[in-house]
């Protein structure tokens, strides 16, 4: 692709743009992609977890509930009724 191509594949454009800009390019455009619209979801607990902790179980439990909380929430994301539609 270099040197030119058909210019009819997926990528050809990316590919012309990064050879066009390989002698000034520093590091992948990947990984100054933007975040997302929201911080990730995390659960936080009273203390720190250490490896003598013995409420290991308890913190587990506490995870995996939040897991289940969101992955119900977007289940009903799908159920949700669409505004203005009749119910």
């Amino acid at each position: 692709m270099a040197a030119g191509g058909s210019g009819n594949g997926l990528y050809d454009h990316l590919y012309t743009r990064f050879f066009a800009n390989r002698e000034r390019h520093q590091g992948y455009d990947f990984q100054h992609a933007p975040g997302g619209s929201a911080a990730p979801q995390s659960v936080t607990f009273a203390q720190k977890l250490r490896w003598w902790t013995w409420d290991r179980w308890q913190r587990r439990k506490r995870i995996m509930a939040e897991r289940d909380r969101l992955q119900q929430d977007i289940i009903n994301i799908r159920k949700a009724p669409k505004p203005g539609s009749p119910s």
